[in-house]
């Protein structure tokens, strides 16, 4: 049991009152010896055991009236929380509120998700506890803004449902940053989230230097973690892989791959597809065995003048709403330009010759091999990839590159055949090493090394690294070699791609061109993604819109929830002047792995932290004052004692005359 006046315990002393004037009582009066009383004394040592129990239960209640008072003042809590509440109100209160598609999940039965639910009872808690400030640090915005009363967050437009990931280490960081600049005094940080792993990001490197940041803050911080673990039951997503226009001898149609997917094996299933596009709708049963499946390429015809456009792919209502359905955009094929700058032939034309292959007959690629001093001469509106294998660009044709990259161009990096320091996007070559080494792990699940749509890995744990050139400076590691140093790392930027690659496709180096399957869909991959950039209609990850001109968004399609100044975070189509753009959850937000119980206690080490599992649509109150059962027990005690206290009723005798 927890008290919200913890302080108030103090008082149980008190419960000493009643023993002592009772012991006091015991030696107000002097024993006389009189002969006369002899014979009512020897009356009353028959009545003595009567008599002591009586005392006995008279002083037991009225200690338990005591202790009944002290302890509904303290204001009790009875939870399954032990050890929630400690040390009395908190002068600031900091919410971080998952808002992640995930958090829209459902449990049989319920019409209410976890995100409403969680909403539900921080706001029954926070009302118990109280606080002198209230703030909130949603998972879209990921700004702390301070709020009146509990009450406002279940109203609040910025802690409904978002088609955006958490990011909980970016999350716990603006909560340390605003303890830090506002100096808060004593703190609690709530935090309500599914525990899902691309959300908390558990093998960030920020999570260790945020355990030490709180560890020193001199105020007390209490984190609470209020967890919706349990899985969607039942649960499928759809997704749009790819969609393309193309001419056929029919007239022009539209090419749509979709995948459905579900977090574990079930019995075969027929999933109604329902397209929709500029307002007319057709529908297909899908089969769904296992846990995924894909239709490709399937045709719909349009209208010849339909140049371009925008559509949604539904399926009916299950238990998360919000992977039910996705949207996209279709414009004519854009030309994929690649320019590749290279000191080492034997490097160069391998790449050349996997940029300039176009994988659809529908899409033109050319790739140009140019040297350095080119580039100024560029049309870099009309580039979708630029590979880099000699040393690292400096002055003014690194920042070409890096506008480049800033308007979402990709590049992607080689070791020179010699080093000559510099740096770029926060990396720099520092030397080569020789020896055979194996890749020992790459990411399969995102990326430019991800499945393909079938499915299939590629087969990177087959390629042959004769020798690599070590890479300095902080990365997301892509493919790692046996004895970890990074094969593939992608550079932080906000926008656009920069990726090194350790090693170049020369056949001293590598066997990247002789087994040449890696090599072409990475580089193929990086080019689709420039040059999504360059037409008219663009695919946007919810929460990642950087460079994008938001305050001139008009919503075609798409939900109405959510700010104005939000859109980026809601999936949808939009459109800015004479553009297309289309915003979806990310693909992370399909999976459904979670966090264990181990993992989190590891991320929250040597701070003081709780978690509580709670469950979609549970109505019941996490946290109950109980002050009043108390304050009954005393009344009971006091009446009871009032009733031992009454003298014996004697019976009336009547006397003869």
């Amino acid at each position: 049991m927890t008290f919200l006046q913890p302080w108030l315990l103090a008082a149980l002393p008190l419960l000493t009152l009643p023993i002592i004037i009772h012991l006091i009582n015991q030696r107000r009066f002097q024993t006389i010896q009189w002969a006369a009383m002899m014979f009512l004394l020897a009356a009353q040592r028959m009545a003595r055991g009567y008599s002591r129990l009586r005392q006995w239960l008279i002083l037991m209640f009225r200690t338990l009236a005591v202790a009944g008072l002290i302890v509904a003042v303290s204001r009790p809590l009875a939870s399954g929380w032990l050890g929630l509440v400690s040390g009395g109100q908190a002068d600031t209160t900091i919410i971080l509120l998952d808002r992640s598609p995930s958090m829209q999940g459902r449990a049989p039965g319920s019409g209410e998700s976890k995100l409403e639910t969680g909403r539900q009872q921080l706001v029954q808690i926070l009302q118990t506890l109280s606080s002198n400030r209230y703030v909130l640090i949603d998972s879209a915005s990921r700004q702390a803004r301070e709020f009146e009363s509990p009450k406002a967050l279940a109203s609040s437009a910025t802690a409904g449902p978002a088609s955006a990931p958490a990011d909980l280490p970016l999350m716990l960081q603006a909560a340390y940053d605003y303890i830090k600049s506002q100096r808060t005094g004593r703190t609690e940080i709530w935090i309500c989230s599914d525990l899902r792993a691309n959300d908390w990001l558990p093998d960030n490197s920020r999570w260790s230097a945020l355990r030490d940041a709180f560890l020193e803050l001199p105020q007390g911080v209490r984190l609470q973690l209020l967890a919706y673990p349990a899985p969607s039951a039942g649960n499928i997503s759809v997704r749009v892989t790819s969609a393309r226009r193309q001419m056929s001898k029919a007239g022009p149609e539209l090419m749509i791959s979709v995948r459905l997917a579900r977090g574990e094996d079930g019995e075969k299933r027929q999933i109604p597809l329902q397209f929709e596009i500029d307002g007319s709708r057709s529908v297909i049963n899908v089969e769904l065995s296992g846990r995924q499946t894909e239709l490709r390429d399937h045709r719909i015809p349009i209208e010849a003048t339909q140049a371009r456009g925008f559509g949604r792919v539904s399926i009916p209502a299950d238990a998360n709403p919000a992977d039910n359905e996705f949207f996209f955009v279709f414009d004519e094929q854009v030309p994929r330009k690649t320019l590749i700058v290279a000191d080492d032939p034997q490097a160069g034309l391998p790449l050349q010759l996997a940029a300039g292959i176009s994988a659809d007959d529908a899409v033109t690629c050319s790739a140009d091999l140019v040297a350095a001093e080119q580039l100024a001469a560029t049309e870099w509106d009309k580039i979708s990839l630029v590979l880099w294998q000699t040393p690292l660009p400096r002055g003014s044709i690194a920042q070409q590159l890096q506008t480049f990259v800033d308007q979402g161009g990709q590049i992607v990096l080689f070791p020179p055949r010699e080093p000559s320091g510099g740096e770029f996007c926060g990396q720099s070559w520092d030397g080569w090493t020789d020896g055979a080494a194996a890749v020992e792990s790459w990411r399969g699940d995102a990326d430019l090394l991800a499945r393909t749509q079938s499915g299939a890995a590629l087969p990177v744990g087959q390629l042959q690294i004769h020798r690599h050139c070590r890479l300095k400076g902080e990365s997301t590691s892509l493919a790692t070699l046996s004895s970890g140093a990074p094969l593939l790392g992608r550079a932080q930027t906000d926008r656009g791609g920069v990726y090194f690659c350790s090693t170049t496709p020369a056949a001293q180096d590598s066997t990247l061109a002789s087994n040449g399957i890696v090599l072409y869909a990475l580089i193929q991959r990086a080019a689709a993604a420039g040059s999504a950039v360059l037409g008219k209609t663009r695919w946007l990850e919810a929460g990642n819109a950087a460079g994008e001109a938001l305050g001139q968004w008009k919503r075609l399609s798409g939900t109405e929830d959510g700010l104005s100044t939000e859109a980026h975070c809601h999936a949808g189509v939009y459109t800015e002047e004479d553009r297309l753009r289309v915003v979806n959850r990310p693909a992370a937000e399909d999976e459904e792995k979670q966090l264990s119980d181990a993992t989190v206690n590891e991320l929250f080490r040597g701070l003081d932290f709780t978690r509580v599992d709670d469950r979609a649509g549970n109505a019941s109150a996490l946290i109950q004052e109980i002050w009043r059962m108390f304050l009954a027990v005393m009344l009971v005690s006091l009446v009871l004692e009032a009733a031992l206290c009454f003298p014996k009723a004697v019976a009336a005798r009547e006397t003869a005359l």
